[in-house]
């Protein structure tokens, strides 16, 4: 059966034959594929060879895990302790994710929404802070969670990331929302409701994926954070997973086992979150880095 196709004049029309062509273009495939092949390869090896170590019997050579043991996450598991390093991974990581995102719709409602002296300059500053490594911060943040008791407390953790996770969170938070019309929240406004009862009513149902991009990016940045977890606490049963893994590897000797059986753990979380929210990060943060 046929159907008239209308064309709007001055449209070009592509045969089937010619997309045919293009997509066995070779050259096309070879500036396409080869690059994404390469890529691909170099970032799966390293992967490879941690299911490898982690999923073969100790002492093996095989390139490849056979026969398959899970001795060495029992080892990780039960004789590291890494069942605590997980669940102080786990808290720090939810609680920085909440306070981020909280904060940070804050942060960004008021910066897109309000226009007040200072206003650029303030973003600029934000944008800035982005550049200032954490190892130069460590001194002073040191003396202060000292002098208020946050040293061995995962609450101190919390507060650390939470800080180094808000500037880029609020940047990508303002230009999320800025991206909603205000027209819609006047109008709400109009038909009685308040600023506040109207923006959860009207703008943060919009904000999913820009919920979602700035959630994540706080629970990544704080679950591979090492240096804060390694400096502000030196007690064993308040270890995070980055910590946990460095004391695998001795003064003269590395477990190189259990530590790609913890390797594969600790990345397990991570994998599962980017499946998950890939479409909205990229939702996200393109909305983010254009509006503003």
């Amino acid at each position: 059966m046929s159907a008239d196709v209308m064309i709007r004049p001055g449209t070009r029309v592509v045969p089937d034959g010619a997309r045919r062509r293009k997509r066995r273009d070779p050259g096309r495939v070879l500036r396409l594929y080869v690059p994404l092949g390469m890529y691909l390869v170099f970032t799966l090896v390293p992967f490879y060879w941690m299911l490898v170590f982690a999923l073969r019997p100790a002492g093996s050579t095989d390139p490849v895990p056979w026969p398959i043991t899970f001795e060495h996450f029992e080892t990780v598991w039960n004789d590291i302790g890494y069942a605590v390093f997980f669940k102080n991974s786990v808290i720090v990581g939810v609680w920085s994710l909440l306070v981020t995102t909280v904060i940070a719709v804050m942060g960004g409602y008021a910066l897109s929404r309000y226009r007040f002296r200072g206003r650029g300059l303030f973003m600029v500053v934000l944008l800035c802070t982005q550049f200032i490594p954490g190892a130069m911060m460590l001194i002073p943040l040191f003396s202060i969670f000292k002098s208020l008791g946050l040293i061995n407390s995962l609450a101190g953790l919390v507060v650390a990331d939470t800080v180094f996770n808000l500037p880029l969170s609020i940047i990508l938070m303002s230009g999320f929302i800025s991206a909603v019309p205000f027209t819609v929240e006047e109008a709400a406004m109009v038909d009685g409701c308040t600023r506040f009862r109207g923006f959860l009513a009207i703008v943060l149902p919009q904000l999913r994926p820009g919920l979602i991009a700035v959630g994540s990016f706080a629970f990544i940045h704080t679950w591979n954070n090492f240096l804060f977890a390694l400096m502000f606490v030196s007690k064993q049963d308040s270890f995070t997973i980055p910590v946990g893994l460095s004391y695998t590897i001795g003064e003269y000797s590395a477990d190189f086992e259990a530590l790609a059986a913890g390797g594969v753990v600790a990345a397990l979380p991570v994998v599962c979150v980017f499946a998950v929210v890939q479409r909205y990060l990229v939702h996200g943060i393109s909305a983010g880095a254009v509006k503003g």
